[in-house]
């Protein structure tokens, strides 16, 4: 896909995105379906809804004011092939991010995305969710913890608010499930430290997605036994 219509779709969908940005992600969707050939990184194929499905709707963060500061620290906690993290990182210069995932072989495309895109402003970890937010380089360090497609929201929580410092936000993207999931998540953020605030719809242009951003507010600290074990949060979800 060229630069110039991975700009005008995402000037369409209300983001900004100048000619570096725009090379950037063209990089990417290259990389993408290059190594998407050897390895699973995405059963998306087409380059229209790959771009709506996973850069797009990556971005869709920014058209809401203040969700993403234009500053300070992020992590994306199983990244996956790099979705949010990589696209915001790529949009927000000034906004250090971290970018988690529990498989080496992820880590190593990222790494391979950010040397050829130039990117300064991203560490990559390969570990466990719940084995990096014990660490105290990490843990409670960050103003926004990001995950997309993930876990269901009780499990995301235990995931992501342990990284997050008390006055940071979590931000889960999810899909129309999300109904079904809220009130057991809004308890289990309560007993994580944090309080779960009213989703935001992001709807992108021409497409039917029910897509939405749930922030959860971390309004105090996380008590120290969570994370739980690997494998604990999925199989005996809190709240």
């Amino acid at each position: 896909m060229r630069q110039d219509q991975i700009q005008n779709r995402l000037r369409a969908c209300g983001i900004d995105c100048d000619a570096l940005l725009a090379e950037r992600l063209e990089a990417y969707m290259a990389l993408l379906a290059e190594w998407n050939a050897r390895m699973d990184l995405t059963a998306v194929t087409e380059e229209d809804e790959t771009l709506d499905r996973h850069f797009v709707d990556s971005l869709m963060a920014l058209t809401v004011p203040g969700m993403i500061p234009a500053k300070g620290t992020a992590v994306d906690v199983g990244t996956g092939a790099g979705f949010p993290g990589l696209p915001l990182a790529m949009a927000l210069p000034d906004v250090s991010f971290t970018l988690l995932d529990s498989l080496q072989k992820r880590v190593d495309f990222l790494g391979a995305v950010g040397e050829k895109t130039g990117l300064t402003n991203v560490t990559l970890i390969h570990a466990r969710a719940e084995d990096a937010a014990r660490r105290l380089e990490l843990r409670e360090r960050f103003d926004r913890a990001v995950a997309r497609a993930v876990a269901p929201l009780p499990a995301l929580c235990e995931y992501l608010l342990p990284f997050v410092r008390v006055g940071g936000e979590a931000l889960c993207w999810k899909g129309p499930g999300l109904q079904e999931e809220l009130a057991q998540g809004r308890r289990a953020a309560h007993l994580l430290g944090g309080s779960a605030g009213e989703a935001v719809q992001v709807q992108i242009p021409d497409r039917d997605w029910q897509h939405r951003i749930l922030p959860v507010r971390k309004v105090q600290t996380t008590p120290k036994q969570y994370p739980r074990r690997a494998g604990m949060a999925a199989k005996a979800p809190l709240g």
